[in-house]
């Protein structure tokens, strides 16, 4: 902003009731409080005296411009005062009668300072007050956001109280700027000043916590509003709603539309999209369907976003050919489809592993609009994911002879295949081919490098890149230091994950929230518990935004070493986060009280993850039924019928449970049965499902079923182990057929394998009562040579614990 003369609007200001001849010609005649200060003190003090005796001159002889530029001086450069505020006070002590002159001068020449270099005109009419009213909505628009915040500092400091719309661009600011933290405390200030909120504050604030995925505390803010008898409108319903479907609680985003229709808002096509996108990321083509027709009714027509969200949930759904049908459907509908949708259809193809079809589309697209290289890299990439490299080069090179100049998305590609393939000297040759095409690699392409590295574990290669990094002026950010941490929590490696943690810190990048999760869910597998609790108080002293994955990983944790009280409590810690526990962070309290033998609780988390509307998954099951086998086949069948209601298909580990419960509870028939349905869905029996299938014939004395099942577990190319020999021998001994039993002895002895000291006591002891004395010699000798000699009651293994 240029210099100009004494803005109008400060002259009624000046015509104070105290005079101008009236002022004392200098500052420096009033008596010094600071008399005795030191030396140094005494002369910056006597230099500040010196300079508002001046400024109080300028005014004196009607200097008002003159007074304005000097005291502009003071504040924008190097002075003795450290702010505004400061210069200020420090006239206010000698002319309190000058504080409100030089508190709107002082306003004037901040908002001044703020608006500098932006094209702003300044409107002379206004009062440094709506002035700074009006750069504070300025200067949000121009995305100015630290500028708004200082202003608003300088304006409360300077004695001046902000209004609802200064608070409003002032919570605004902060929010937009990421600082939510600093926006609640503005809106807090605000209430105890006085100043009444309004509903874009409220949505303001609403739509900060919904970004940070804090819906509970967005929901507070929400009941706040309604109990300031504020009306919410349009703008508060499609923000809150887009919250829920951003953490997946799209039902609750329905209900809120639903109150949205009490109250009498009408939705927009922005209610709509938002809908429809949760509903096809949850993957409910069938319910975005009956809201699309709906949309229809309101008058809503789809357009190309609309379209592109179908055509994404589509793909991800697996429906490819619907997302064509939809595709040409649009087209001939007239909606106007651009690059970004087609290449939506051609990701979706692509990722089907259907680069023949995506191509075909393709060739259609070439006719209606020239495709660019992001619709080029869909088909570039689809070749890497099918692992076709030579035609995912021969598409590179097409895209160069076409005139499309391949970016370093394209090679990245290619990169990252060759990285996944572990073809780390491929990786290195494209990047050389990248060079040598003008292309230069990006951070992307070095922390693909280095994940690649990683999963070799070539550390050492992984570090010379981040030094390679820095040497071509590339910052290596989170990213790059994460795909390290990863690799090395993966191994167990806490304490150079941390050494790698600690560098990157000390290069001024900020660790986010996935790196901790790492760290912290690292340490838990490692069973280093201690240090998972110290990343996790890492986190809160940082203020580093805890997740459910962060919360999840240390129940896990605590409930895996037993410390289910621990648990207990941070389950307490993710409801005040706002934060909701899901299928997984029931999982693990389910299992946590299974490992401890504690059936009742393990039911009791059931119920209330069901009444919770949390769904279960297979592996809720896989600790319930093991705990629940152990108090009878009833209420396992029960839950085994559970998960045929919720359309959920068992899997291996619940099929073998249930029929090691059937075996158990003595109903091999039933038990059959099972394994026959098990098959029938595709599901291979294992070693444990023949165990248990083999120990329930030996009970009931049926030996050529156990033959049988031998015979067919041979065939399937299942090799026995030492407890499925264990088994055979155990039961032929109880059927007292120890003959038998030592024709399994000798295959599993030819098989390098040995049985232990108690049932080589039994076999033996067995053998001599029926007179086979000398098989029974041969056993002992055989087992005294390997080293089984020593009777020991503790190596006895149980039927269960061979199985299970």
């Amino acid at each position: 902003m240029v210099a100009r003369q004494l803005p109008r609007r400060l002259l009624p200001v000046l015509s104070s009731p105290t005079p101008i001849n009236n002022f004392p010609p200098t500052f420096s005649s009033f008596s010094s409080p600071f008399c005795s200060l030191s030396p140094p003190r005494q002369a910056e003090d006597q230099e500040r005296h010196e300079l508002v005796g001046k400024l109080l001159g300028l005014l004196q002889e009607g200097g008002e411009t003159a007074a304005y530029q000097f005291t502009k001086s003071l504040v924008l450069s190097k002075s003795p005062f450290s702010s505004p505020s400061d210069l200020l006070s420090f006239i206010s002590v000698a002319s309190p009668s000058l504080r409100p002159t030089l508190s709107h001068m002082l306003l004037a020449i901040s908002c001044e300072s703020k608006m500098e270099g932006l094209g702003y005109r300044e409107r002379r009419d206004l009062s440094p007050f709506l002035t700074a009213r009006e750069c504070m909505g300025t200067l949000v628009e121009m995305k100015q956001f630290e500028k708004v915040l200082a202003l608003v500092a300088e304006t409360m400091e300077l004695g001046f109280r902000l209004d609802t719309f200064m608070y409003g661009k002032a919570v605004q600011a902060a929010v937009k700027s990421g600082d939510l933290k600093k926006g609640t405390e503005l809106f807090e200030s605000m209430k105890s000043c006085g100043v009444r909120p309004n509903v874009f504050l409220f949505n303001v604030l609403i739509g900060g916590l919904c970004k940070e995925r804090r819906i509970r505390d967005a929901e507070k803010v929400f009941d706040e509003m309604c109990k300031w008898n504020l009306a919410a409108n349009k703008v508060t319903y499609n923000t809150l709603i887009d919250g829920y479907c951003k953490v997946g609680e799209v039902d609750a985003a329905f209900g809120l539309r639903d109150r949205m229709r009490k109250e009498s808002v009408e939705p927009s096509v922005v209610t709509f999209n938002t809908l429809l996108s949760a509903l096809c990321k949850a993957k409910r083509m069938g319910e975005a369907q009956i809201l699309l027709q709906e949309m229809k009714e309101y008058g809503f027509q789809q357009d190309g976003f609309t379209v592109s969200i179908l055509l994404d949930g589509m793909s991800k759904s697996g429906d490819g050919a619907g997302a064509l049908e939809l595709y040409e459907t649009a087209i001939s509908d007239g909606v106007r489809i651009n690059n970004y949708t087609s290449s939506i259809l051609l990701n979706g193809l692509c990722k089907e592993g259907r680069v023949e079809k995506a191509e075909e589309v393709l060739s259609k697209l070439e006719s209606r609009l020239a495709p660019d290289e992001a619709v080029y890299n869909n088909i570039v990439n689809g070749y890497c994911l099918v692992g076709d490299m030579d035609r995912a080069i021969l598409t590179l090179e097409r895209m160069e002879r076409i005139g499309l100049r391949p970016n370093s998305i394209t090679f990245n590609c290619l990169i990252h295949k060759f990285c996944e393939m572990q073809k780390m000297n491929e990786a290195e040759k494209w990047i050389e081919n990248m060079v040598k095409k003008g292309v230069a690699p990006t951070v992307e392409t070095y922390n693909t490098l280095i994940d690649g590295y990683g999963q070799a574990c070539v550390f050492d290669r992984c570090f010379e890149l981040l030094d390679e990094m820095e040497t071509k002026g590339l910052k290596p950010n989170v990213v790059s230091y994460g795909s390290l941490i990863n690799r090395f929590c993966k191994q167990g490696k806490i304490l150079e994950a941390e050494i790698v943690l600690r560098d990157m810190l000390g290069k001024g990048v900020l660790a986010n929230t996935q790196i901790y999760n790492m760290l912290i869910d690292g340490s838990c597998l490692a069973g280093k518990l201690n240090d998972a609790l110290r990343f996790f108080d890492e986190m809160s002293r940082s203020e580093i935004p805890f997740t459910l994955v962060t919360f999840n990983s240390l129940i896990n944790g605590l409930c895996k070493k037993g410390k289910l009280t621990e648990a207990e409590d941070l389950l307490q810690e993710i409801t005040n986060h706002g934060i909701s526990p899901d299928a997984i962070t029931y999982n693990c309290f389910i299992s946590g009280y299974a490992n401890a033998g504690k059936r009742q609780k393990c039911l009791e988390v059931y119920e209330t993850m069901k009444k919770s509307g949390i769904r279960p998954t297979v592996s809720t099951y896989h600790p319930l039924i093991n705990v629940c086998s152990k108090e009878g086949v009833e209420i396992v069948e029960k839950l085994f019928n559970e998960m045929s209601q919720m359309n959920l298909v068992p899997d291996r580990v619940v099929y073998n449970a249930i029929i090691f419960s059937l075996v158990e509870a003595g109903l091999v028939e039933r038990a059959f049965r099972l394994h026959d349905e098990m098959k029938a869905r595709g599901i291979l029996p294992d070693k444990m499902t023949y165990n248990s299938l083999i120990l329930g014939c030996l009970r009931e004395g049926k030996l050529a079923e156990v033959n049988n099942l031998v015979v067919d577990m041979k065939a399937r190319g299942i090799a026995l182990k030492a407890d499925t020999y264990s088994i055979l021998i155990k039961g032929y001994c109880e059927l007292k057929d120890f003959g038998g039993a030592y024709s399994w002895y000798r295959e599993m002895y030819d098989n390098d394998l040995l049985p232990n000291v108690g049932m080589r006591n039994e076999l033996a002891s067995g053998l001599r009562e029926q007179g086979k004395e000398e098989e029974a010699q041969i056993l002992c000798s055989e087992l005294s040579i390997k080293g089984v000699d020593d009777p020991n009651p503790s190596e006895d293994l149980p039927y269960q614990h061979v199985i299970c």
